[in-house]
């Protein structure tokens, strides 16, 4: 179980504890436990001298970690082949050149590393302990695994400007914690072979400068409702095979929600002679339709009967549409007979 507490709330949260939740050896605990004490609250109302001297200054140790009063570092589980350089300096650095210079060259030196192993790089950590025991990290990830010296190295320039050298670093570590299997790969005369364009470059330096969460592209999903045909991926995710639909056109822009709209049309099978759509009248020009696209029965029970018959129109300023009806204009069961903006084409 998880509990939050309040600010300043921290040592009444643990006086109900027993004292093995202090994580003090065994025979400390036993120690206290033969003196009366059980939970936590009753070892923090005795006076530190006595208990110190009896059992050390672990116990009160533990005591403050647990009451917030006293930092615990974390030694973070570290996998045992994680490939590792670090370059450690007799007189501290701080200018950005100097820097880059050995990042370039850590960089260099771990890419032989993964080479040996059969790695790339998926992610990197630059650690920088500065002379003050404080740590400056840069991370950056790529789409693909990646050996490439000066591909890796501009990535990590690129954020050095994030770094506070203060009164100068005298450590750089430098891993790759997340890496995949990379296989060599025979260099290909542009004569022989033409190859098809690389662009995982350009998707690492949007993604480390803009987020990788933020740098997506769509895939087609099997679904004839429009919203949920298609779906976010990475931008450099494999090709899973599956094509777009082409049998009827599709808008460039569609929306996430559709648009209520107020249409004038003839029952059934009609389009629209106009449409009103954030207050403008627009009168229809051209259409083509009705695409029936049916409901998806297995999702749930409300899509049992529903249907939506979509229409492709053109208004007199030559702006295109894509429009529908809910329901199939006869029967009430399957729809309410709104008509919605689904998307615009263009």
């Amino acid at each position: 179980a998880v509990s939050v507490v309040a600010v300043n709330a921290t040592c009444d949260a643990i006086l109900p504890l027993p004292i093995a939740a202090l994580r003090l050896p065994d025979e400390i605990v036993s120690g206290l436990r033969v003196l009366g004490f059980d939970r936590v609250g009753e070892l923090l109302q005795q006076p530190r001298a006595p208990l110190a001297l009896r059992f050390g200054p672990e116990l009160g140790r533990r005591l403050d970690q647990a009451a917030g009063r006293l930092a615990e570092p974390i030694e973070p589980v570290r996998p045992v082949d994680v490939v590792e350089v670090r370059r450690a300096f007799g007189e501290p650095i701080s200018a950005a050149e100097t820097i880059a210079r050995y990042v370039g060259k850590l960089v260099q030196a771990l890419c032989v590393g993964l080479e040996t192993k059969g790695f790339g790089a998926r992610r990197l950590d630059l650690l920088l302990y500065r002379v003050d025991n404080r740590v400056e990290a840069i991370r950056v990830g790529t789409a693909l695994p990646v050996r490439d010296v000066k591909r890796l190295t501009r990535l990590l320039c690129d954020k050095i400007e994030t770094v506070d050298p203060g009164f100068g670093i005298e450590l750089m570590r430098l891993s790759a914690p997340l890496a995949e299997s990379l296989a060599p790969r025979q260099t290909v005369s542009s004569l022989i072979e033409q190859r098809d364009a690389d662009i995982s470059d350009l998707i690492d330096t949007l993604g480390n400068r803009v987020g990788e969460e933020k740098l997506y592209r769509f895939t087609p999903v099997a679904s004839d409702v429009p919203e949920r045909s298609f779906r976010r991926v990475a931008a450099a995710s494999a090709e899973t095979g599956d094509a777009w639909p082409d049998h009827w056109p599709r808008p460039a822009r569609l929306f996430t929600v559709p648009e209520p709209i107020e249409a004038i049309a003839l029952l059934p099978d009609h389009p629209p002679a106009s449409f009103t759509w954030k207050g403008i009248r627009r009168r229809i020009k051209r259409a083509d339709g009705p695409e029936r696209v049916f409901g998806e029965w297995w999702k749930r029970d409300a899509e049992l009967t529903a249907v939506r018959d979509y229409f492709q129109v053109e208004d007199e300023a030559g702006e295109r549409f894509w429009i529908y009806r809910a329901g199939d204009g006869e029967d009430a069961a399957t729809g309410s007979h709104r008509w919605f903006l689904h998307g615009i084409f263009g």
